[in-house]
């Protein structure tokens, strides 16, 4: 593999920080980031905005004006080319003067799939799109990982949360569980609430906890992912602090078909929205059924945040792509509750492995990013932005 330019490099590396600007903001729409330059000068910066619209494109050729023409475009994903809500970003930029692109990473969606760069090429424009093994175009494969997963199987990218000790345990057997992080931990869990699309729980922490699931990081407050819970037989309280909120904050319901009606009028009247699907074996809410249904709404990036035994419903579906594991410097033994509760494998060759992806220091505690990885123990780490 031959590097890109220097300056491709370096102006790649700024859209691909413009596209994270939007992740958990944009869906059902990718976060994408455009940077155009002309004579080594950036002239526009764009990133999709909340809902999806404007797509990147269009709002850096609005920043960049005249000096649009004859610059270059870096692109993290393929420009569209079809009419939707928005025209064609491709055209956009065509009938902007835009003498080359750069784009880090071709698009699934049947409805672009290389046609955008076909026409970019078709009307002139020197299009060069990155290699899928260059860094970048792993960068933005990692970036886009939820939107492709929509795409190319139905449903969302799924992080698991869990703030354990370093035994994995969630919670002493009583069930008291705050805080075992601190409080530096704490606010890079609301981070993470904020660079996705909807928040899981299931009903015994809906119950026992009465969350709010927001964000409440400064400057970042208006950042409103929706509320999912998982309630197989709709028991969720409508005194909830979930249901009483609803109608400033999305709430959804994933429940097993078929729904108490009664139960469904009294959640819906709050403003709650309900999605039955399929049960599974034990009549509980099948997690594949409900990630497909959650990817025919548009959600890409679901954050589950417990309690164990819906992490453990995930681990058993094979449905969690990333794990997010906040580990505390305590332990609390194993009469305490275990981060995924009636998960289990009799042998190692069937265990669920991830590799780390990073390590950082969150006060007293540490964060490990992981991803999900085929194979057995010895299965060597892959790099860090490798799409699940």
């Amino acid at each position: 593999m031959s590097d890109a330019p220097r300056e491709d490099r370096r102006h790649m590396g700024a859209a691909l920080a413009l596209a994270r600007r939007g992740l958990g903001r944009t869906w059902p729409n990718p976060a994408v980031g455009c940077v155009l330059v002309r004579n080594g000068v950036v002239v526009g910066r764009g990133w999709t905005q909340p809902g999806g619209r404007p797509h990147a494109e269009p709002e850096a050729l609005c920043r960049a004006g005249d000096r649009a023409r004859g610059a270059t475009a870096y692109v993290t994903l393929e420009p569209c080319s079809h009419y939707g809500k928005t025209p064609p970003c491709a055209d956009a930029l065509i009938a902007a003067g835009v003498s080359r692109v750069v784009v880090a990473l071709t698009d699934p969606d049947p409805r672009v799939s290389g046609r955008g760069l076909a026409r970019l090429a078709e009307a002139g424009v020197a299009v060069h799109a990155l290699p899928p093994e260059h860094p970048d175009a792993r960068a933005a494969a990692d970036l886009t990982a939820g939107f492709l997963l929509r795409v190319t199987v139905g449903r969302p990218l799924v992080t698991v949360k869990a703030a354990a000790t370093l035994d994995g345990r969630i919670a002493t057997a009583s069930g008291e569980s705050r805080w075992i992080t601190g409080a530096q931990a704490r606010a890079r869990g609301h981070r993470l609430r904020a660079e996705n699309d909807a928040i899981a729980v299931g009903l015994g922490t809906a119950v026992a906890d009465d969350p709010r699931l927001d964000c409440r990081l400064p400057g970042l407050e208006d950042r409103a992912p929706v509320r999912v819970v998982f309630d197989s037989a709709l028991a969720l309280p409508p005194d909830s602090q979930l249901v009483r909120t609803a109608v400033r904050q999305p709430t959804w319901v994933v429940c097993a078909t078929p729904a108490p009606a009664d139960r469904r009028a009294r959640l819906e009247s709050h403003g709650v929205r309900i999605l039955p699907v399929a049960p599974d074996d034990t009549g509980r809410v099948s997690i594949p059924a409900a990630l497909d249904a959650l990817g025919a709404e548009g959600l890409t990036r679901l954050l589950v945040e417990g309690g164990g035994r819906l992490i453990g419903a995930f681990l058993a579906a094979d449905r969690v792509d990333r794990l997010a594991w906040f580990a505390a410097p305590k332990l609390l033994g194993d009469a305490a509750r275990p981060v995924a509760a009636g998960f289990g494998v009799d042998r190692l060759a069937d265990c669920a492995n991830f590799a780390p992806l990073d390590r950082t220091r969150a006060g007293p505690d540490l964060l490990t990013t992981l991803r999900r990885v085929a194979g057995d123990r010895a299965t060597p780490p892959p790099d860090p932005v490798v799409f699940p």
